[in-house]
């Protein structure tokens, strides 16, 4: 496994790699690697010939008072576990080498950013748009794959590469979860066992609202309603955002007509997690939300 810090280093490995005609799959990472990360690059194993996996913290997705500093730090782990995966190259940059003393340069998406977590998170999609925008023109693969539990990110970056005429293929895998449901991130590092287990109940707060829709509930507030005090009841912690939205722009729906979906960012202890669940109500039968006290799980 070669493990690449220079921009050069990387791109004289990828023009002999292109010069064999082979396909280059890249899994852009922020590392402390955990079971999601790895079915996106099994999934790059199996598809592409080349598999490069990325590891920055970039500093330009984080707000003044978020977790930059503290953001776990694993590398040596890491590049023992993608050696075990047989990840072809690891492109492991220092953050002068992405962002010399006067970069100026950023590239910023206007539309679906102002949803969800571009809300609350202001600037942290300009930085994740400016980063992977700098990581495809370094690595230039031919697909590059993505997690549904940063679904936004993932919308996000398509139309990243739509619009900016990238010549790569966007793939977005489902989310890996614990067997509590609670969806694997970096940032559950962060959690104590008794938030691990508070934060299980963020998951069934997306069942319940799935539910909810399946069985007829058109009106979205009344659904988010009903989520949040589940999850005011269960977790206990500070509420970013629930939402019910278009699947493709990102706006919040009102009425249910077709798929949806729910999306919610919730503070447990210091970490921030986001889940998300896509719903298709299909044939489901009409129905409303009753009174307090009725039971879903």
């Amino acid at each position: 496994m070669i493990v690449a810090t220079s921009i050069s280093k990387v791109r004289e490995t990828i023009n002999n790699v292109k010069q064999k005609n082979k396909l280059i799959g890249f899994v852009p990472t922020m590392g402390a690697l955990h079971e999601g990360h790895l079915s996106l690059v099994r999934k790059a194993k199996k598809e592409t010939d080349f598999v490069v996996v990325s590891i920055f913290v970039n500093p330009t997705q984080f707000g003044e008072n978020e977790d930059y500093n503290s953001y776990p730090r694993h590398f040596k782990r890491d590049k023992e576990i993608l050696k075990q995966e047989k990840v072809d190259m690891v492109f492991y940059p220092s953050v002068r080498t992405m962002y010399p003393e006067d970069f100026s340069v950023y590239v910023k998406e206007t539309s679906l950013s102002k949803y969800l977590c571009g809300k609350t998170r202001k600037g942290h999609f300009q930085g994740v748009c400016t980063v992977v925008t700098k990581l495809f023109n370094i690595v230039q693969p031919h697909i590059s794959y993505f997690g549904q539990k940063d679904y936004q990110q993932a919308q996000i970056v398509k139309r990243l590469v739509r619009d900016l005429n990238f010549p790569i293929k966007i793939k977005v895998l489902p989310i890996v979860r614990e067997r509590s449901g609670l969806a694997m991130s970096s940032r559950n590092n962060y959690l104590t066992q008794e938030e691990r287990e508070r934060a299980s109940y963020l998951f069934r707060g997306l069942k319940l609202g799935e539910e909810l829709i399946k069985k007829g509930e058109k009106k979205a507030h009344l659904i988010t309603e009903e989520m949040r005090r589940f999850i005011n009841k269960h977790v206990s912690s500070k509420i970013d955002y629930i939402n019910i939205v278009d699947p493709y722009t990102l706006k919040d729906v009102d009425i249910i007509e077709g798929k949806v979906l729910i999306a919610l960012a919730v503070y447990v202890g210091k970490a921030r997690l986001i889940d998300n669940l896509i719903v298709n109500p299909g044939g489901s039968r009409k129905s409303s939300i009753k009174g307090k006290g009725r039971r879903f799980f």
